[in-house]
């Protein structure tokens, strides 16, 4: 990641702290610019005593959290979130996303979709005419399921690719959820919708990182300034 990277993450971070209130229950995604969403968020808390809480969508979220002082919760003690900020892989002209590049789309879907408004937050590298463009769609797996599931995506003329660890573990990532990932690849994807169906139909399948029509909102920040888009 290069110093221009960083600048805009820090500068999407910025960006949508505005967008919380004191009192409010968020959902915090995971990532490398949530994590500079994070050190703007216990700023925050710190410096103005404000009463938030945030439900984390992976075990680092929830550390880095905790860290930087802000109060955890869950989704059994707070099922309606008021706002959810999240990073995106990539980011069409409907908001549509590709998600799951950390490895944590399940959690990171189920806070999405209990969130009144989901925001994310990128920079202008992320943006797509097309879904899969840049990115694979990974797909959260059940082990035993493995062998079955590639052999499915394979017949929906998708190239999966189990998704190893480069670094620190030998063998496949696992995941939060003791599960695998498969990143897939497809031609063309011309109705990401259906393809997020049917993905999740496939048994084995725990979730996929096709985020259809959720986000309400993103952030984009350029070099010049933060561009705000909003779900047509």
């Amino acid at each position: 990641m290069n110093d221009l990277q960083v600048r805009l993450k820090i500068k999407a971070a910025k960006a949508v702290i505005k967008y919380v209130k004191d009192g409010m229950v968020l959902g915090v995604g995971s990532g490398t610019t949530i994590t500079y969403f994070i050190e703007e968020l216990g700023k925050l808390v710190s410096k103005d005593n404000l009463e938030i809480l945030a439900v984390p969508s992976s075990y680092d979220t929830k550390f880095k959290l905790v860290e930087k002082g802000v109060k955890i919760t869950t989704l059994k003690e707070h099922p309606n979130l008021d706002l959810a900020v999240d990073g995106a892989d990539e980011i069409d002209p409907d908001l549509n996303l590709i998600k799951g590049g950390g490895g944590c789309l399940f959690l990171e879907k189920i806070v999405a979709d209990a969130a009144k408004e989901f925001i994310v937050i990128a920079d202008e590298s992320k943006l797509v005419g097309r879904l899969g463009e840049k990115n694979p769609i990974p797909v959260e797996v059940h082990p035993f399921a493995l062998g079955h599931v590639v052999k499915r995506i394979e017949s929906i003329d998708g190239k999966p690719v189990l998704r190893v660890a480069n670094t620190g573990k030998v063998g496949p990532v696992i995941t939060d959820n003791g599960n695998f990932i498969v990143d897939v690849k497809f031609h063309k994807i011309k109705d990401p919708k259906s393809l997020e169906k049917e993905l999740n139909m496939i048994p084995g399948v725990i979730e996929n990182g096709l985020f259809i029509g959720m986000a309400s909102r993103a952030l984009i920040t350029t070099p010049q300034k933060v561009l705000i888009k909003t779900q047509k």
